[in-house]
């Protein structure tokens, strides 16, 4: 049996618009691809431990300091949010 191969669209539209992801980063991640005038009032250890929220098309939408906040951030925007390790 052959696996389906689905583009990033056809996979975040997959019956699932409101599906996100919350995932564990490093704080050097965002400081390495975030403007610096945009994380300046916040003071990061690069090895710091973030938990960022993504659309299943990997579009990073939030970034919290703990999974829990990220987990009810993505609820109170009325979005299923899942873990991924």
């Amino acid at each position: 049996m052959m696996t389906p191969v689905l583009s990033t669209e056809a996979f975040a539209a997959l019956g699932a618009p409101n599906l996100v992801y919350v995932r564990p980063i490093k704080a050097a991640e965002i400081i390495a691809s975030v403007p610096a005038a945009q994380i300046e009032s916040f003071e990061l250890d690069p090895e710091q431990t973030l938990y960022a929220v993504h659309r299943a098309d990997g579009e990073r939408l939030a970034v919290l300091t703990d999974r829990d906040s990220a987990m009810a951030a993505a609820l109170a925007h009325e979005l299923a949010p899942v873990s991924v390790h």
